[in-house]
């Protein structure tokens, strides 16, 4: 029961951890100031650069871990197990959207 309650634990944490980072970064920031207006010689486009999002990748990461140990438990635990790879599963898919869109 012990080691039920700390997959449940390591859950909980993750899922609000990335529910967190990505409504914190998918919300549009604020200018502060007006673009500036486009110079009349046009310029080569910039390459775009993929914005990392290292907290992502490391709540990823985690609940990949979190459900490899889930999967492999030896007790059902009533249900609780494959509910909870159940809700990982929803939660990597969300976090994989949010990387999507960098």
């Amino acid at each position: 029961m012990k080691q039920f309650l700390s997959y449940v634990s390591v859950i909980a944490a993750t899922v609000v951890v990335t529910l967190a980072l990505s409504s914190g970064i998918l919300q549009p920031k604020a200018s502060a100031a007006p673009a500036p207006a486009a110079a009349a010689v046009p310029a080569a486009a910039p390459v775009a650069t993929p914005e990392r999002h290292p907290h992502i990748d490391e709540a990823l990461e985690h609940m990949r871990a979190a459900k490899h140990e889930l999967e492999i438990a030896e007790h059902d635990f009533d249900g609780h197990r494959v509910k909870s790879i159940e809700h990982l599963n929803a939660s990597i898919h969300e976090a994989e959207v949010c990387l999507s869109m960098r």
